[in-house]
């Protein structure tokens, strides 16, 4: 049933009417804010895919001011979270005269720590460069102004610098109410803001941090809702695989080792020689990192837990043994010492959580897991497991490692004796950094590890096959959820996404966009274009490029999918670029940090930008700055992926197609991303290139371009230009909100 309310706000005569000359009632708009208003009022869940154009921030922001109580609106990235709340929010609160109040909330990383600041300069060593001194001076004086401490808002120093990770804090690290600068704090400011505000924006990975550490009794980090949005859905999947599962790095353990030797000799010195016991995890961190020097030699540079056994790595396993050893040595140390100082407290709860993260690897690579360990397996390794965990009866002795196992939480188990004081010190403890660590992956989940290997330093991942069970059951009763996102089906179909989500009881919804797809774009699949997996694929594709290049008005967006590709294409493109004489700007992913280059691109005349991964979504150009996509090749995940490897298997496994059931109904999201970078407004038009022949070729490829928008077609390069003839520039643009 129509909501009149809403419906009368929508109108040509209503509030929202007065906020643009443009504006026009589009009937998709308020049907999605109606089913939206009503799911809210059931507090039950709805999935909506609304095409570009559709305008769906008003769509749901309308509804949340109206009836949504406590809202939690979340994006895929904080880009669109400073855009929500600097310009949507304010101008439709204003537009309809509600007193709503509003807060922006991130990840503790984005704000700088009064503390951790102050620290960095009496460390010595901790300023590594000129450039570095020059950074830390702005943090300072921008500290000391600023009212949120969000690094977003000081753009002297890029959002990449290393000296960020050193003057903000982690949950790790932070010192909570012992901090001496806690009454400054810029997280602790945020959250009360965010407790008092109605609606409350966040992003999908912080939304997720707070489903977990509720799971454990932590609720301190996101204010109860009513309602739920997540703008932007189809990220969540993946984001959420990401956060439910668990990863070591040596830079963590060699950020520990650092932090721990000046802590204790700045507040313990007498009681340890802090220079060789935090000196053991450093070499123990290296060791590491040259054990797994083969990896070098495998492609991708990553290799799943179970696949060691077959490659040369005969250090790795006696690598995470000294690694273990080396961790829990330290963390005795720190727990002896710990109440001197918040320093060595912090420092005790990291190396307690990155000791239970190594315990999960801690067998032979290739060997199935094992039965979780004893506690005294798990809390010291010889020669200290005497002295640490003697005495304990042996039922707490097994209840702790049901707690590293995942099949208790530490709440339960702290619950199960009344003898408190009898308790061991490391069962303690490790109950307690249990408690830091969300169990994301108990014993009984299906899981993939695998190890990975970067310029400098080395990770141990493990994440969940499946997200959908975890997903699930995270979610608090009672709540409204509504998830939207221009691509959330495979040409109408839901299921892939609902399915990896545990959406069993959602309603599922449909809004095309209102644009005129089939005159304002070009589809152009060349016939002569070899199979990607041809040597001179990308060579061929470059010289289709040029052609669509000098007949565009506007500038390009050369979307890869391997990073690889990014450069290849770039360094084709700029040979050609010199033999033909043609002065465009030619950018490249990783020449600057990705805000910077598409501010370059809205700028400059005529430019080119090859990216990959993160510029197939999220880029707003508007107008003739955007004439021309050309995506490379189909973006099937690539086959050395360790998550979607493990997950193909599974799929086979259970008698499945992976390939239809999981890679197709990917891939067809993924080039949906990428095609919806072309039409952004009415006035927008251009031309979409797809290299990959087997989008019209091969019988599934049919399933993919359905899911496209309905553009016009054609496999005649002569079409393509005689198509930006007829064209001519496009004048103006026209507001989507």
């Amino acid at each position: 049933m129509p909501d009149t309310e809403i419906a009368g706000l929508f109108a040509l005569d209503g509030p929202l009417a007065a906020t643009s000359a443009s504006y026009r009632v589009r009937a998709s708009q308020v049907e999605l804010a109606e089913a939206i208003s009503d799911t809210i009022s059931r507090r039950a869940t709805l999935v909506a895919e609304a095409g570009t154009g559709t305008g769906k921030t008003w769509a749901y922001l309308v509804p949340a001011f109206l009836r949504g109580g406590k809202v939690l609106v979340s994006t895929g990235t904080r880009t669109l979270q400073d855009q929500l709340f600097l310009r949507d929010l304010p101008r439709l609160r204003d537009a309809l005269a509600i007193p709503v109040t509003a807060a922006l909330l991130k990840g503790r990383a984005n704000y700088v720590c009064h503390y951790h600041l102050e620290r960095l300069e009496g460390e010595e060593g901790g300023l590594r460069s000129r450039a570095e001194i020059g950074q830390y001076r702005r943090i300072q004086v921008f500290a000391s102004q600023s009212r949120t401490g969000d690094r977003a808002d000081l753009s002297e120093v890029p959002e990449e610098a290393e000296i960020w990770q050193r003057v903000t804090s982690t949950r790790e690290n932070c010192l909570g109410q012992e901090c001496p600068r806690v009454r400054d704090c810029f997280v602790l400011k945020a959250r009360r803001q965010a407790q008092e505000a109605d609606v409350v924006v966040v992003n999908h990975a912080l939304f997720l941090a707070d489903l977990m550490l509720r799971e454990e009794g932590v609720t301190d980090l996101l204010p109860q809702a009513d309602t739920v949005i997540f703008d932007e859905a189809h990220q969540l999947p993946d984001t959420a695989t990401r956060f439910l599962g668990t990863s070591v790095s040596t830079h963590q353990l060699l950020d520990l080792s650092r932090d721990a030797q000046a802590a204790g000799l700045a507040h313990a010195r007498e009681r340890c020689n802090w220079g060789e016991v935090a000196g053991k995890l450093e070499t123990a961190a290296r060791a590491l990192r040259l054990a797994c020097a083969p990896l070098e030699k495998v492609p991708g540079r990553k290799a799943t837990f179970e696949s060691l056994a077959n490659l040369d790595l005969p250090d790795f396993d006696a690598a995470v043994d000294g690694l273990k050893t080396a961790l829990f040595h330290l963390e005795e140390a720190l727990a002896g010492v710990a109440e001197s100082h918040p320093d060595l407290m912090a420092a005790s709860r990291v190396a307690a959580q990155l000791a239970l993260r190594v315990q999960r690897w801690a067998r032979k690579a290739g060997e199935p897991p094992v039965q979780a360990p004893r506690a005294s397996q798990v809390l010291a390794p010889a020669p200290l497991a005497t002295a640490v965990v003697a005495g304990p009866p042996p039922a707490w002795e097994d209840l702790v490692a049901e707690v590293v196992s995942g099949k208790v939480t530490p709440a339960a188990a702290l619950d199960v004796q009344d003898d408190a004081p009898a308790r061991p010190s490391a069962a303690e403890r490790l109950a307690e950094a249990a408690a830091q660590v969300p169990l994301a992956l108990p014993a009984d989940t299906q899981a993939v590890r695998w190890v990975e290997m970067g310029m400098h330093h080395v990770r141990l991942h493990a994440a969940p096959l499946s997200v959908a069970e975890a997903f699930s059951r995270l979610r608090p009763a009672g709540q409204a959820w509504i998830m939207t996102s221009a691509t959330l089906s495979v040409h109408g179909d839901f299921s892939h996404f609902t399915s990896q989500l545990g959406l069993r009881d959602a309603q599922i919804a449909r809004w095309e966009s209102p644009f005129d797809y089939v005159s304002q774009g070009l589809l152009f699949v060349p016939r002569d274009l070899p199979l990607p997996q041809s040597p001179q694929f990308t060579e061929r594709f470059v010289q289709t490029l040029l052609p669509l290049l000098e007949a565009s008005p506007g500038g390009a967006l050369v979307l890869c999918t391997t990073l690889r590709a990014v450069e290849r294409v770039a360094e084709l493109l700029g040979k050609a670029f010199e033999e033909r004489g043609w002065n465009w700007p030619l950018l490249r992913q990783g020449q600057a940090p990705r805000r910077e280059l598409l501010e370059r691109f809205r700028t400059l005349l005529h430019p080119v930008l090859v990216g990959s991964a993160s510029f197939w979504e999220g880029i707003d150009i508007p107008g003739d700055a955007l004439t021309l996509v050309a995506i490379d090749k189909l973006p099937f995940a690539p086959p050395d992926d360790p998550v979607i490897e493990a997950r193909l298997r599974a799929c086979k496994a259970r008698g499945g197609n992976p390939f239809a059931e999981y890679q197709l109904p990917e891939a067809a999201i993924a080039l949906k991303q990428g095609a919806g970078r072309l039409i952004r407004t009415e006035r927008d038009w251009g031309v979409l290139l797809v290299g990959d022949t087997r989008l019209v070729d091969k019988p599934y490829g049919k399933r993919l371009w359905r899911g496209l928008p309905p553009f016009s077609r054609t496999r005649d390069m002569e079409e393509a230009l005689a198509f930006y003839q007829r064209q001519g520039k496009a004048d103006g643009t026209e507001e989507t909100s």
